[in-house]
């Protein structure tokens, strides 16, 4: 079996890396990871949401991933673990190893810095002064990367992201193509019918293994830093406003928007289209539902839902009707009620 263009293990290697029990060959060749109904020969599969359970015994991949309580359901090689979707991703990671696809430092270059050899920086690139690249850093083209910026070892910027001054990026962090860093945030002060441009003199700071989507924003701090934690895993078109503290481990789903000094807790989630108003907190732990409004505090770690159910538009319509009236229906079973106590104290 061969494959020109990546890696080929046997199940018995991926086991020795990563762990679990393989069951049946050991020396199946896989080239490829695959969906159950997808794979085919040299695929490895995974089940990991047991309404696919079926699928075990129609698919063709030569080899798949399960939780023990399915080991028996698949008869071919496979390995058995307590977490197949994690697992999974990892073997998903040595079968398509991160290539850069060039090395060194594009002759279009510009640069205001020293650039470590190990540095691979690809055409019209521009990096500015008192900049610190890690070893093996990768920027591809069109990136802009301002003065006294810090990108730490291993980290991968996709064409044309920019970077603005004073922003620190940690290591083996991955941005996106369009990704902005480090913007102004929205700080504007009234002044009769005009808004004063408030300075942005913050930065930001972006932890250790931290991906940020394509055309995702993070603004400056107005004063302090905007802080993106350890892990963070920032999806496509997200808004992170100024000086919000994202803990570590937590996930923004795309097209989330967050309004300015917004602090959550470590491994929080927020759904896609989630919105959370400024200078809230969330608990760590805490997931917000997408599409949902978050416009105070949240106290205790949980699941948190603020959408309307969909319904067809004339239901919908009925029961926001009802829903205007709640304040209205509630005054009214409130003086009910003080009626009813005066009757029977009258009785």
């Amino acid at each position: 079996m061969t494959r020109q263009d990546g890696v080929i293990l046997k199940l018995s290697d991926i086991a020795a890396q990563l762990g679990g029990d393989v069951l049946g060959d050991g020396e199946t060749e896989i080239l490829r990871v695959a969906t159950l109904a997808s794979a085919g020969t040299g695929d490895i599969a995974f089940l990991s949401n047991r309404k696919y359970r079926n699928q075990l015994q129609m698919t063709r991949a030569a080899a798949v991933i399960v939780a023990p309580p399915f080991a028996d359901d698949f008869v071919g090689p496979r390995i058995v673990t307590g977490d197949p979707y994690a697992y999974y991703a990892r073997v998903a990671s040595l079968l398509n190893p991160d290539r850069t696809g060039f090395s060194g430092v594009h002759s279009s270059v510009t640069s205001g810095s020293p650039l470590p050899a190990s540095a691979a920086i690809g055409p019209h690139v521009s990096i500015g002064r008192g900049v610190a690249l890690g070893e093996n850093v990768v920027i591809h083209a069109g990136c802009v990367i301002g003065d006294e910026v810090s990108i730490g070892d291993g980290s991968l910027l996709y064409p044309n992201v920019t970077v603005y001054h004073g922003c620190r990026i940690g290591k083996r962090a991955i941005l996106h193509s369009g990704a902005v860093i480090g913007g102004d945030g929205f700080g504007f002060a009234p002044d009769g019918r005009q808004w004063l441009k408030i300075p942005q003199l913050g930065g930001v700071r972006i932890g250790d293994d931290v991906e940020i989507g394509a055309n995702t924003t993070v603004d400056r701090g107005a004063l302090d830093d905007t802080v993106i934690g350890d892990g963070c895993k920032i999806d496509n078109l997200v808004q992170v406003g100024h000086n919000c503290n994202i803990g570590p481990y937590s996930v923004l789903a795309g097209c989330t928007g967050i309004a300015g000094s917004v602090t959550l807790g470590e491994h929080c989630i927020v759904g896609g289209a989630g919105m959370i108003s400024g200078h809230v907190t969330l608990a760590p732990g805490t997931t917000i539902s997408g599409g949902s409004l978050v416009m105070k505090n949240i106290a205790q770690p949980g699941l948190y839902t603020s959408v309307f159910p969909l319904d067809t538009h004339d239901e919908w319509v009925r029961n926001a009707a009802h829903i205007r009236r709640l304040s209205h229906l509630a005054e009214r079973v409130s003086n009910i009620e003080k009626l009813l106590k005066q009757a029977e104290r009258r009785d």
